[in-house]
């Protein structure tokens, strides 16, 4: 798979270490990606004991660095999302309109971006009884 490019290559490297991790069920943009290292699995230590990450304008340059590096864990995509799903409980979900910036597996990358109509169609009470196949193209 082709993964997406960043949204803006200057800004690699300058948001914040700490982000959400995961969930939203939906992406707007790819930030950059990351490869974390952790010391205790033979990375350097660089940051006296504590896990430490670089930043990465391409998947592929993340790829390889991870590939070549000890401690390195598999590349994760920095995403924006500006609206996403919550799940407070299993099945009920709440369309939020805020942004927010999370850490995704790359894999998850291969659900189509957030277009106007994802939530919408997603939340309709006459969406396919297998709702996430709106999230992956397949609806």
């Amino acid at each position: 798979m082709r993964y997406p490019e960043v949204l803006d290559p200057q800004r690699v490297g300058s948001y914040p270490a700490l982000a959400k991790a995961g969930g939203g069920y939906v992406w707007d943009e790819v930030l950059e990606y990351r490869v974390w290292c952790h010391p205790e699995r033979g990375a350097p230590d660089l940051a006296s004991g504590d896990d430490y990450y670089y930043a990465f304008a391409s998947y592929a340059e993340a790829e390889a660095f991870a590939a070549e590096n000890p401690g390195s864990e598999e590349p994760l995509a920095l995403i924006l999302q500006r609206e996403f799903l919550e799940e407070p409980q299993p099945g009920t979900y709440v369309h939020r309109r805020e942004e927010r910036i999370t850490e995704w597996p790359v894999a998850f990358l291969k659900r189509p971006r957030r277009t106007e109509r994802t939530i919408s169609d997603f939340l309709a009470p006459d969406a396919p009884a297998n709702r996430l196949a709106i999230l992956r193209g397949e609806a």
